[in-house]
């Protein structure tokens, strides 16, 4: 998932921008969330320090503050070198700047003409997952799955376990940081993916690199993130 973050000293501005990037996520169905819309430079850096997730960056120029934009898109490099980071500005000219901030900005958005600028925050918002995919797949090993009309990529190594869902012909996907119900089974999970997936249960499909221990006596299993699932008697040999 990727997270967004505006950073746009005018009220008024920052909700049009905001807007249109969460009728973009909902019409587009992306695997995005906004993670923070903010007026102040050094607020905005806060979150970036503690996010895990890669970005995308919506950043005026021109911030009112002893930070601009350019000297914010420079800091969160530090912390997101492979964020993507969009100046939105009135200001065409300073476009040189990036090269003299290094900051390797995917795009430049201008307020000038409204209309223009929500198709132009669309196209980012398209480019940059697009790009993000590319990049994850090369990577890493990921497993697509389709949920509510989105198609999610994630990490195997970030996979606890796949759980059986109460809600018929769906199971559970226990990752890190999310858990997503979607439509399959435990038998067809178990057919299709690779070996670092151990069948525990019937209702439990455990990625192994991620257990943290096992308790035979009591046929728990412990997962390094906290959570847990059941082990049969039957299975506990195959794993």
């Amino acid at each position: 998932m990727l997270d967004i973050f505006v950073c746009e000293d005018h009220d008024a501005q920052r909700r049009t921008i905001v807007q249109t990037i969460q009728n973009t996520v909902l019409i587009e169905e992306l695997d995005m969330q906004l993670a923070l819309d903010a007026g102040d430079p050094y607020v905005l850096l806060e979150k970036v320090k503690a996010s895990q997730n890669t970005g995308i960056y919506f950043l005026d120029i021109d911030l009112n503050s002893s930070m601009n934009g350019m000297k914010l898109a420079q800091q969160i490099r530090l912390f997101d070198p492979r964020g993507f980071i969009i100046f939105i500005t009135a200001h065409s000219e300073l476009s040189y700047m990036t090269f003299q901030y290094r900051v390797e900005a995917m795009d430049f958005v201008l307020k000038d003409n409204p209309a223009e600028a929500k198709v132009k925050i669309r196209e980012c918002l398209l480019n940059a997952m697009e790009r993000y995919t590319l990049q994850t797949n090369k990577a890493h090993k990921v497993y697509t799955i389709e949920a509510g009309g989105r198609k999610i990529s994630v990490d195997y190594d970030d996979i606890f376990f796949f759980e059986t869902s109460s809600n018929i012909h769906k199971v559970i996907l226990h990752a890190k940081g999310r858990q997503i119900e979607f439509s399959s089974s435990i038998k067809k999970l178990t057919s299709t993916l690779s070996g670092n997936f151990v069948r525990c249960h019937r209702s439990f499909l455990v990625n192994k690199n991620n257990i943290k221990e096992v308790d035979a006596k009591n046929r728990i299993i412990y997962f390094t993130n906290g959570e847990t699932c059941l082990m049969s008697t039957r299975m506990m040999k195959g794993l």
